[in-house]
């Protein structure tokens, strides 16, 4: 999975978008718009569903935040355990003090492209 370093600093309409993470960029961009109270089980489930609307439409698109995806798989290698409530509760619950649980995940997805851009 390539990763694009050249990530826009100005908000665009998320029809521009061309990937979920040029999605996910927007989002980062504005939080407060795309997760009201900083929720990440509002953005898993967002990200569900651009999974299964890729599917509806018949779209080849790589997706990493199924809740067994890569992200997921990487994320429990990471914090030695797992979650059936999924990435996004297990983020919610380790978020250190003094950060949020949307910048801890935006955190960790940055960590997880690094790692994938190694291999």
């Amino acid at each position: 999975m390539p990763i694009d370093d050249n990530f826009r600093t100005t908000p665009k309409h998320w029809r521009e978008c061309t990937s979920v993470y040029d999605f996910l960029e927007q989002v980062r961009l504005r939080p407060g718009m795309w997760l009201p109270g900083g929720d990440l089980g509002r953005l898993q489930s967002m990200l569900i569903g651009y999974q299964v609307a890729l599917g509806v439409h018949s779209i080849d698109e790589p997706f990493d935040f199924w809740p067994d995806g890569p992200f997921s798989t990487w994320l429990w290698r990471r914090i030695g355990g797992s979650s059936s409530l999924g990435w996004a509760a297990e983020i919610e619950r380790l978020t250190p003090d003094g950060a949020t649980s949307v910048e801890e995940f935006f955190r960790l997805l940055g960590e997880f492209r690094q790692s994938v851009a190694i291999r």
